[in-house]
């Protein structure tokens, strides 16, 4: 089983947001943010930056974005205290825990796959107690390939190893988690928690909460297949 992290398990944008919003004194830009660091990221993937590197270019590229221009020292010094608002304010979603201990009684293998920096995936999976849980923690930058690249489901699959059509990811980004699993030969579940009325590609399972999410491997066994056990 393989798990998107952010929005999926931690409710990272109201976090996000919510850092944001105390450092710059308004609460609409956190679209404009989530562009600037997906182009950012981009770039990481590609191998052209690393992670470091990609954390103060973001954030000096969104500060001018906004008529902000500060010296690399400042920039530096807004990072370090958005990180520091935004570690404080990472919260569960209240059907995680329950979920990941379902899933880890039954003995399923499970991974978390991320997009974003391995450092701070790994710090907020320890900082929230979820290291445990996790037999693989996935970093698109470390890959070399990030959701929705077939390349990185793939990855996963080989080190937990099993065959892409026994393995199933779950996250909240329609297109990026679960249709880029499925086309990669895995169940892509979407995890609508929002309860949109997206249109939902054939052969992707929606879910509204992760506490749904062992009623389907057990009701769509055959089709899902349930991971390799241990």
């Amino acid at each position: 089983m393989c798990l998107d992290i952010d929005d999926t398990l931690i409710d990272f944008t109201s976090a996000g947001e919510r850092a944001l919003s105390l450092l710059i004194g308004r609460a609409d830009l956190w679209p404009l943010w989530e562009r600037i660091t997906d182009w950012h990221v981009a770039r990481v993937v590609a191998g052209e930056i690393d992670y470091a590197s990609m954390h103060h270019r973001r954030t000096q590229c969104f500060l001018a974005e906004i008529g902000v221009v500060l010296e690399a020292e400042d920039v530096a010094r807004f990072e370090r205290r958005r990180k520091e608002v935004l570690r404080s304010s990472w919260r569960l979603f209240d059907d995680v825990l329950p979920c990941l201990e379902w899933l880890r009684a039954a003995d399923v293998l499970i991974a978390a796959v991320t997009n974003a920096s391995g450092a701070h995936q790994r710090a907020k999976l320890a900082d929230l107690g979820l290291t445990r849980f996790f037999d693989h923690v996935a970093i698109a930058g470390e890959v070399g390939a990030a959701k929705p690249d077939p390349v990185m489901f793939h990855a996963v699959c080989a080190v937990l190893d099993c065959d892409p059509s026994e393995a199933a990811h779950v996250g909240d980004k329609l297109h990026t988690d679960a249709v880029g699993a499925r086309d990669a030969g895995l169940e892509g579940v979407w995890l609508d928690r929002a309860g949109g009325d997206a249109e939902v590609p054939e052969g992707v399972h929606v879910i509204g909460g992760l506490d749904e999410l062992p009623q389907l491997l057990v009701s769509e066994f055959a089709r899902i297949g349930v991971p390799a056990q241990r």
